[in-house]
């Protein structure tokens, strides 16, 4: 049976992170991994089953052959990456626990992806047989023609009937709300599936869930179906919003869930208590989990049931790749998450 053919395009990175929970100050090795939004979804949908290509920009070296490397182990196919530029994007992690969060420090300038120019990419003939195409909103953050190069990936694939879905993923760190909003009102345009966490909504386009207060973990679930029917609104392609909710107790302690409005109904997942290991990669893991559940046809609610699950099961491993498979998500949708020893 021929798989569905799913397309992410965006940075890969070498993470660097201090062993177990020291800070960046008492460090003297690092641990190594890779990983980055787009990638980290094309990862746990290769682990799906799914037919996942990965399209980038990498330096001729040895760290960049490396990063391509890991991919093909996961299974993603790496046919659409491009070599050029100069070098390969950093970023250093220091993994948060009980009240002390986590804190990423980048080193990604220049970096090949982000001096990428529009028509580098062939993107009719990446798109061929293509049933679904995700970015997400660090792209763009990246450089003013890396933000060129996304909203013409975007306008090919809707030329080209492909489903396009967008992580919204605002990185304070990478630019500011003007510059995200002027951007990602050009990328949504094009998107048919919205992805946003409980916040990422009202950072780049001023929409905010009444109730809420992040910071302080305070959520109210049921005023993010308004969050939808406005994003709805303003950007007519979008039939879907899904947006995940973290009530974060400290670092260590989350709970976590989401929901997903269709323009008819608003759907809510189960929450899940997650003592958390490495939430990094936590959202690509949600946004994996939701195309796999609706590419293959589940209704909403368990789409969005799946997409849930297999994010609470991320939360459980270090680095930014999802290590799980459908079947093992599954489960925990069936037995609950006991964490009892399987023999």
């Amino acid at each position: 049976m021929v798989q569905p053919k799913v397309v992410t395009f965006g940075e890969i990175m070498l993470r660097l992170s201090p062993p177990g929970y020291e800070r960046f100050v008492q460090a003297k090795q690092f641990d190594i991994n890779f990983g980055g939004g787009e990638a980290n979804v094309a990862v746990s949908l290769a682990h799906f089953g799914l037919d996942a290509y990965f399209v980038t920009r990498l330096p001729q070296n040895e760290l960049a052959d490396a990063a391509e490397n890991e991919l093909r182990r996961y299974g993603v196919k790496t046919d659409y990456i491009l070599r050029g530029g100069e070098r390969l994007g950093i970023y250093f992690l220091e993994p948060g626990a009980s009240q002390r969060p986590s804190k990423v420090l980048y080193d990604r300038s220049h970096s090949a992806i982000a001096e990428m120019t529009p028509g580098m990419v062939a993107w009719d003939e990446v798109f061929k047989h293509t049933r679904w195409f995700h970015v997400t909103g660090i792209t763009p953050a990246l450089s003013p023609s890396a933000s060129q190069v996304t909203i013409e990936a975007v306008q090919a694939a809707r030329a080209n009937g492909v489903t396009v879905s967008c992580d919204l993923n605002y990185r304070k760190k990478l630019w500011n709300r003007e510059q995200a909003e002027k951007a990602m009102t050009q990328v949504l345009q094009n998107v048919d599936v919205a992805i946003a966490n409980e916040e990422d909504a009202e950072m780049v386009f001023g929409i905010k869930a009444g109730g809420t207060d992040v910071h302080a973990g305070m959520l109210d679930v049921a005023e993010y179906q308004a969050v939808g029917e406005q994003l709805m609104k303003k950007f007519r392609s979008v039939k879907t919003v899904a947006i995940t909710l973290r009530e974060s107790f400290s670092a260590s302690d989350n709970n976590w869930c989401a929901v997903l409005w269709d323009g008819r109904k608003f759907y809510q997942s189960r929450t899940y208590s997650i003592r958390v290991v490495d939430r990094v990669g936590g959202g690509d893991a949600f946004g994996a989990g939701l195309i796999y559940g609706l590419i293959t046809g589940k209704n909403p609610q368990n789409a969005l049931e799946f997409a849930v699950a297999a994010s609470c099961l991320k939360h459980t491993i270090p680095g930014d790749f999802n290590h799980f498979s459908v079947t093992e998500v599954e489960s925990l949708l069936k037995e609950g998450g006991s964490g009892r020893v399987q023999r």
